[in-house]
């Protein structure tokens, strides 16, 4: 296999003046012609540290946080963050400056795979990229951590669409049929859409999707609908010139201030066309919103599926909405310190934190009872099940000595799965020094006496525990850690949507057992 690219490797940039042709009606260049300029940008990029032909595979998380006007330059710059092999991530920067002011905002921001494909049958494996400053290097580290979201993508999709299978009912008056908001479109594929190799551009591709999406979402707004992210495009197969391009766009949900439009295209040659013979080629998911005169978002009606397939594509929508939010929450840090907390009351605080490529939960409770109290009631997991409503049962299988005990844990099934069970080590600590804090540290562990059961699915937990601080002689600080998991995961991304208030539920019900407990003392 030959190894190509790395000495060529480095940034690509184009400039264009927005111009009335670019623009939509509002004089704002329009997404589609955007998403065309970033496209080739990335490309150039891949082919520069490749140094053969490259082809779009993915496009995703695309968002949009400016409009760009007649008149204003653009810059859109597109570097490879990392390679794997034979693809690489390309990311993509776009802002806008006013050649007035000579103000500069972002526009957009995004992360595109680019597959290299030379000329004949023969493979070639990727130099990897050079890092040259602390940018490249971080984007570098985070971008096998998007990999491995993108590669984890359908399963996490999968177990929550099973975690939402249940009926609801619409009882909304004023509910709108998706029905009404089915688009069709068709075009075909003529050599200005293709590059040399005589395959469709994934720019226009997008292009026309972007163009049925928004006519879809403004047949449920009644007005004119604004591009403000993108979950994926994904290219499922090759379309060439001559080919006819049929584009289904639909609205799945409706999020009140936001909707979701799937779009599905599907490719015939001359001879596929006439037996009606389709080839799947891209899909994807594009979240508008809209505003009136004075720049206020509006709200969307509530929509009714009217089929299976339809509440398919409902339930699809928020479980999307859950993974984008969950995975903004993991790679939106760039610093290793805790984000703002996302649930907030006078007693609770729950923040999401990142360091490196790990991602924890922590739970701040103010309790009122002495430390050394909570922590007596806290180390004893059997006292677990009394307030946690994830510990169905709690056995002490072995004392290894005063501080050290390995627990059996029963735990309730997700929605279509089994009833989940742990083997965990507790370890307590009490603090050398006054400022110090009681430390109850919680990670799984392998006993040959207890091996996994078909009746349950052995789950794991990777580092959680407690760290007790003292405040007063009556009062104390209750912090809780806890290591993503992917069993973790789908609480946390339904508790960041506001679907569900199942960890904050747990750290009351956590503080109400240590203050009845501690009273009786």
């Amino acid at each position: 296999m030959e190894r190509r690219g790395g000495a060529a490797a480095g940034d690509v940039c184009m400039c264009q003046t927005v111009f009335p042709a670019h623009a939509n009606h509002r004089g704002e260049l329009s997404a589609g012609q955007l998403l065309k300029w970033m496209d080739a940008t990335a490309c150039l990029a891949a082919e520069k540290h490749a140094g053969v032909s490259c082809v779009t595979l993915s496009m995703d998380d695309i968002q949009f946080e400016e409009a760009a006007r007649v008149g204003q330059i653009i810059t859109i710059k597109a570097k490879v963050n990392r390679v794997f092999k034979t693809s690489m991530e390309v990311g993509i920067k776009v802002t806008i400056q006013d050649i007035l002011t000579n103000v500069e905002k972002i526009v957009s921001v995004a992360y595109a795979t680019y597959v290299a494909k030379p000329v004949g049958a023969g493979k070639i494996e990727l130099e990897p990229v050079k890092l040259l400053s602390t940018e490249d290097h971080l984007e570098h580290t985070l971008a096998i951590e998007r990999r491995r979201i993108r590669l984890g993508y359908e399963q996490v999709f999968q177990n929550l669409m099973q975690e939402s299978n249940k009926e609801d009912t619409f009882e909304e008056e004023d509910a709108v049929s998706t029905d009404v908001t089915h688009v069709q479109s068709i075009e075909l594929v003529q050599p200005p859409h293709a590059n040399h190799h005589g395959n469709t551009f994934g720019g226009q591709i997008m292009a026309w999707m972007e163009t049925v999406a928004s006519i879809s979402a403004s047949r449920l707004c009644r007005s004119y609908p604004i591009l403000k992210s993108v979950n994926m495009f994904k290219f499922w197969g090759p379309s060439v010139v001559g080919d006819r391009l049929v584009f289904n766009a639909i609205v799945n949900n409706a999020f009140q201030n936001s909707v979701e439009v799937g779009v599905r295209v599907e490719a015939y040659n001359c001879e596929e066309w006439i037996k009606d013979q389709a080839r799947h080629i891209n899909s994807a998911f594009l979240i508008f919103n809209t505003v009136n005169d004075k720049g206020e978002l509006l709200t969307f009606p509530r929509i009714k599926p009217t089929t299976k397939d339809g509440m398919r594509r409902y339930h699809g929508a928020v479980a999307r909405k859950r993974i984008r939010l969950a995975r903004k929450c993991m790679l939106s840090a760039k610093e290793d310190k805790p984000s703002d907390p996302w649930e907030r009351s006078n007693q609770i605080k729950i923040w999401t934190h990142e360091e490196g490529d790990v991602l924890s939960l922590k739970v701040e409770m103010q309790v009122k009872i002495p430390s050394h109290l909570a922590f007596s009631l806290l180390s004893d997991f059997r006292f677990r099940q009394q307030w946690d409503k994830h510990f169905i049962t709690c056995e002490v299988l072995q004392a290894l000595n005063e501080d050290e005990k390995i627990y059996y844990v029963k735990s309730p099934p997700m929605t279509g799965h089994k009833p989940r069970d742990f083997v965990i080590l507790v370890s307590l600590r009490q603090p050398c020094q006054p400022s110090e804090p009681y430390i109850v540290a919680v990670k799984s562990v392998t006993l040959t006496s207890m091996p996994p059961s078909p009746e349950h699915c052995r789950s794991e937990i990777l580092c959680a525990g407690f760290q007790i601080y003292s405040d007063s002689n009556s009062s104390c600080t209750v912090c809780y850690f806890n290591q993503v998991t992917s069993g973790v995961m789908p609480y946390l991304a339904a508790n960041l949507t506001g679907s569900s208030k199942s960890i904050e539920d747990t750290a009351l019900e956590c503080i109400k057992f240590l203050e009845l407990k501690g009273s009786k003392y």
